[in-house]
């Protein structure tokens, strides 16, 4: 009896297989695709996230990055020849092999740049009178012996510095070597000596044997001490008066370490490890911090003192590196979160609609077996293996290529994701089937949704929803993303208003059709009273398609306005720092352009116009105006409220900006930024150009255009000011939010024509002048003169590996939200498509034309189209706006970028992000319509009408 069971469900499954194995394909391709999008998301994540932090590893600055356990020279107390044991090669060799072998996980040492030694830590007053001394101070030199110089260098001059006799504490000379950029800024050369005063008996001497050059100069062996690789010019701190000297290391011999124990140089031992970033992933970013705490001060350090000594200590920056990076990675997760909750919402949906259609179709054929006496659990159970022999390899096919096209990260969340995907779709077609088939029915009364009424339970469910959207909009209002963190509820709010907005259109739906449907039966013609007949008989589920509808819609509008406002945001970044297409400026503030460069800028093939600028920073306020507030040196307003007590003159300084009206303010019309009429400014009477020569007097008053805070602080009245461009009178006539090249937003703008120094210090471009000859032509004045593209500064903001993975999945948020949208309108059409054919073939029977068809199918197809494409317009535009207060794009436009603009970047509305899949949903449903009318024109109407069709 076993093996009959056996031998009778297999036929089953094959039989259904066979009987409609495009409806299988399709179901199994959907099923691919879905499971390949949801296993792919996780582990997108984590690429990006693992590529983030390996790469703030690597390009952090090398004494940052490095784990550097060091501690001081051997006390005194112990014998010399247990001290100078201490600090030769083999014991250092031996102590950073057990601490390379000690760091916990997930901290790995790159063993091949690790470096270990002994080093002075205070540096050496060099005496020689052949080394350079800029302002009569002689250099201050540093030395250290330590491990893999041959390894890390190539020999440029001279010989590798050895040890040819044994080094000890009474040794009086030692070799050394010294770099190309050392010895080329020290007048260094092979056989040059320093000495150095010990504590007993004559000097210790350096002879430099070599000269070398780093094989890498950035890795960790040059670049944590970068006085190894390149001397220094620093300040005297001592100094009353401006005195610059010379700093620099000489590289001692492998084992010359015990002669420095004679110095009076403070000697340290150290073992440095930089950091192997190859092998870290993501999510290893909490233990790493953790991990390096331990080491700073915890239990890690502990055991690092009971293999390097008790007064050792571990000093790194990587715990700040890891922090910054958990940072950028909290303030970007609630936004992706948003588009995975979105974008999953939609695919759930349209799986369902999927069952649903696949449930309709085989409606009479499980009605037939329930009324014959077949189970539920028996009709459940072959639904059950029918759907699993598809829908199964299809979901593992899909985790496979996600695991492929993804390469890095963790598998069993993709794996859960693609597991989840083939539970909902086994699970939800069966149970759907089978819930419409508890009580064996004959064919009843069709369901219109003019005359559906919503039960109670329907009502609370909604208002259920609806408490819940209200709640988490509230929460992303107030708290916003920008706080780090992930709150399913409050990511999930674009999908929740969607939801409402769903079951709110469906409940509004049929008022409108009842109101078109009475004239329309007035009318002579019955295309028109049919199309919104057949629109009225949709079932009352229709709220399925159009839920599905309004989420991809929603979704591909928040990922598509997110894309939007990045770009924006770094454009506007770009235009800020530069303040036009290209700016031509001096290297110091008070550089002005001579009138030839100017000329020749401005003739060059691609100008369009050219706007010169006299820019000067610290303007002092006038006594009874500065005290409104205060700004820094550069007229950046700091918000403090100084009470006009204030004694900085920070506090009371402004920028001033002389330009020429008329070009300026074409500029600021092809740039987008504020302008104002240039007769604002106009040269005239008192503020009319001086003659050549002619000094500015205090009683001259001329009009300036100010930024809202400075206007605030002068009001109407005049005051005068001081400046390298004279002395006048200033009377503010009109405000601006910005001006060109300037992120201030403290400001006066004049008529440079009206200054007694008029020459520009920077010169603004619009068009697209070729590089290369605007920096020959800036070249061609002077050394002094330097060239900014807006094109270049906005190329800096693309991207560090964590915004960039960030964008793409919201690229790909976009893509799939529209590629869903356009599955739900054909899925919502395919499922009442053969009641449209059999229309179509019994109204051709009483002489409807092809023509009257195609209008026929399409005038009932725009109603839901209209909704569908005008919902989601409304909904995406409304999930933008209420959700764009609590969202900062900063993270994903400009962090990370030195010296960008950091103020908080919103979410703003995109048109063609709102518009492109809605119109997109319109011109499908259109589509199908027409297709539709065209194929069922080619079939007989006896091919539709047969007996025992559906009606």
């Amino acid at each position: 009896m076993r093996d009959g069971k056996r031998a009778a469900s297999a036929p089953w499954i094959r039989t259904r297989l066979r009987t409609a194995p495009g409806a299988a394909v399709a179901l199994a391709v959907l099923v691919l695709v879905t499971a390949f999008l949801a296993a792919a998301f996780p582990r997108a994540v984590d690429a990006y996230e693992t590529k983030g932090l390996r790469h703030d590893i690597r390009l952090a600055d090398a004494g940052r990055s490095a784990v550097e356990v060091s501690r001081p020279q051997p006390g005194l107390e112990l014998p010399r020849e247990q001290r100078e044991a201490g600090v030769r090669t083999p014991e250092l060799k031996r102590i950073g092999g057990a601490l390379g072998k000690a760091l916990p996980d997930p901290l790995r040492a790159d063993m091949s740049s690790v470096a270990y030694g002994v080093r002075t830590l205070k540096p050496v007053l060099a005496t020689e009178p052949w080394l350079p001394r800029p302002d009569t101070v002689p250099p201050q030199l540093s030395y250290t012996a330590q491990t893999g110089l041959k390894e890390h260098a190539r020999l440029v001059k001279g010989a590798w510095p050895t040890t040819p006799d044994a080094v000890t504490a009474s040794s009086r000379a030692v070799r050394g070597a010294v770099t190309e950029e050392t010895a080329a800024a020290l007048n260094m050369k092979v056989g040059s000596t320093l000495r150095l005063p010990t504590a007993v008996g004559g000097p210790l001497t350096v002879t430099v044997t070599g000269i070398v050059a780093p094989r890498d100069p950035g890795g960790s062996y040059w670049s944590a001490d970068p006085l190894v690789r390149t001397p220094s010019l620093i300040p005297d701190p001592a100094s009353p008066f401006p005195q610059n000297y010379w700093t620099g290391t000489v590289l001692l011999a492998e084992d010359a370490g015990p002669a420095l124990l004679a110095t009076a140089t403070e000697p340290s031992l150290f073992w440095r490890f930089p950091p192997d970033a190859s092998a870290l992933t993501g999510p290893d970013g909490a233990r790493l911090t953790a991990v390096v705490n331990s080491l700073e001060s915890g239990p890690g350090l502990l055991k690092v003192r009971a293999i390097a000594g008790d007064t050792a200590e571990v000093l790194t920056g990587l715990g700040h590196i890891v922090q910054a990076n958990a940072r950028m990675r909290d303030a970007i997760s609630p936004v992706i979160a948003v588009a995975a909750l979105g974008i999953g919402s939609v695919a759930a949906v349209v799986l369902v609609m999927t069952g649903a259609l696949i449930a309709a179709r085989r409606k009479a054929e499980l009605a037939l077996m329930r009324s014959r006496g077949g189970s539920l659990r028996g009709i459940g159970g072959r639904l059950l293996a029918e759907t699993a022999v598809t829908v199964v390899p299809a979901s593992a096919l899909g985790l496979l290529l996600a695991v492929l096209a993804v390469g890095e990260g963790r598998w069993w969340p993709a794996a859960l994701a693609a597991a989840g995907v083939g539970l909902l779709v086994c699970v939800a077609l069966p149970l759907r089937t089978t819930l419409q088939h508890i009580r064996p029915t004959l064919h009843g009364a069709r369901e219109d949704m003019v005359s559906a009424r919503p039960s109670r339970r329907r009502t609370v469910a909604e208002l259920t929803l609806l408490v819940l959207a209200v709640g988490a909009v509230t929460a992303l209002r107030r708290r916003g993303t920008s706080g780090g963190g992930t709150d399913l509820l409050v990511s999930g709010a674009p999908v929740l208003v969607a939801l409402i907005a769903a079951l709110v259109l469906v409940r509004l739906y049929p008022l409108p059709l009842r109101l078109a449907a009475r004239p329309m039966a007035r009318l002579r013609g019955a295309i028109g009273f049919l199309s919104l007949a057949r629109a009225g008989r949709s079932s009352a589920g229709g709220a399925l398609p159009l839920l599905a509808l309004l989420l991809a819609l929603a979704t591909a509008a928040f990922g598509g306005s997110v894309i939007a406002g990045i770009g924006d945001a770094r454009d506007d970044a770009a235009l800020t720092a530069v303040g036009a297409d290209a700016r031509v400026s001096g290297k110091s503030e008070r550089a002005t352009l001579p009138d030839e460069l100017v000329r020749t800028v401005r003739d060059l093939d691609g100008v369009r116009n050219a706007a010169p600028l006299r820019v000067e920073f610290g303007v002092a306020m006038p006594e009874s105006a500065a005290g409104g507030g205060g700004v820094d040196d550069s007229g950046t307003d700091t918000g403090a409220d100084s009470g006009g007590d204030g004694d900085a003159a920070g506090a009371r300084a402004t920028t001033m900006v002389g330009v020429d009206p008329a070009s300026y303010t074409r500029l600021a019309r092809a740039t987008g930024l504020p302008d104002f009429p240039s007769g604002l400014l106009k040269a005239t009477g008192a503020s009319a150009p001086l003659p050549e020569g002619a000094k500015s007097g205090p009683e001259r008053v001329l009009p300036v255009i100010a930024s809202p805070a400075v206007a605030a602080r002068l009001g109407k009245e005049q005051h005068a000011v001081d400046t390298l461009s004279g002395d006048f009178k200033v009377q503010v006539v009109g405000t601006v939010e910005r001006v060109a090249s300037l992120a201030s937003t403290n400001f006066l703008i004049v008529n440079s024509a009206s200054l007694e120094q008029r020459a520009p210090t920077t010169l603004l471009l619009t068009g697209a002048p070729d590089p290369g000859k605007l920096r020959a032509a800036a070249d061609g004045s002077g050394e002094e003169f330097v060239v900014q593209l807006r094109s270049e500064e906005r190329a800096r903001y693309v991207n560090t590996p964590m915004q960039a993975g960030a964008e793409r999945i919201y690229l790909a948020a976009v893509a799939a939200g529209a590629g869903y949208a356009l599955l739900a309108v054909l899925l919502s059409l395919l499922q009442t498509a053969p009641e449209r054919k059999t229309l179509l073939a019994r109204l051709r029977t009483m002489g409807l034309t092809t023509g009257q068809g195609r209008r026929l199918l399409a005038f009932e197809a725009t109603p839901q189209a209209l909704l569908a494409a005008g919902g989601g317009l409304l909904t995406g535009w409304a999930t933008i706006v209420l959700l764009s207060p609590g969202i900062d794009l900063v993270p994903l436009a400009l962090a990370g970028v030195a010296g960008s603009d950091t103020s908080p970047v919103t979410l703003r509305a995109d048109l063609w992000s709102l518009a492109l899949p809605a119109a997109g949903v319109v011109a499908l449903a259109a589509a199908v319509a027409g297709v539709q009318a065209w194929w069922a024109s080619r079939r007989g109407s006896i091919t539709e009408l047969r007996a025992g069709d559906s009606r």
